[in-house]
């Protein structure tokens, strides 16, 4: 079986190809998914199972147009990766761009991601939709 962090970094470079199905499979069927904010983007909020997942990305693909996204450190627990990382995104459709650093937790038993919180510069995000 896979370390924690192994399987973390092999989901960022699934997102990386673009590839939801791969991304998916790393994934318990009862995986919990959370992005906090409060900002009206429509991946903002909880998200349960594997197939609201892949609806999440789909949501992300529609709202951002990310430029450049970078984990840059990886912290390690028995069960859960902290993230630590920055993205330069286009708000779409409003076409502004906006940076910001990001937090990601992800919760890994049995070898899946079982439970993901990410947050983000809201404010930055917001700034950009207007």
């Amino acid at each position: 079986m896979s370390q924690p962090v192994q399987i973390v970094q092999a989901i960022y470079e699934a997102f990386g190809r673009g590839d939801v199905p791969a991304l998916v499979a790393m994934m318990s069927d009862d995986v919990e998914w959370i992005h906090r904010g409060e900002i009206g983007v429509p991946y903002m909020g909880r998200f349960v199972g594997k197939e609201a997942v892949a609806k999440w990305f789909g949501l992300v693909a529609e709202a951002d147009g990310i430029q450049a996204f970078e984990p840059r450190e990886f912290l390690a627990g028995p069960d859960h990766v902290t993230v630590l990382g920055w993205e330069r995104t286009k708000a779409l459709p409003a076409g502004k761009v906006f940076e910001t650093d990001w937090v990601h937790v992800f919760t890994v038993r049995g070898g899946k991601i079982t439970r993901f919180i990410g947050t983000y510069d809201t404010a930055a995000s917001a700034a950009a939709r207007q």
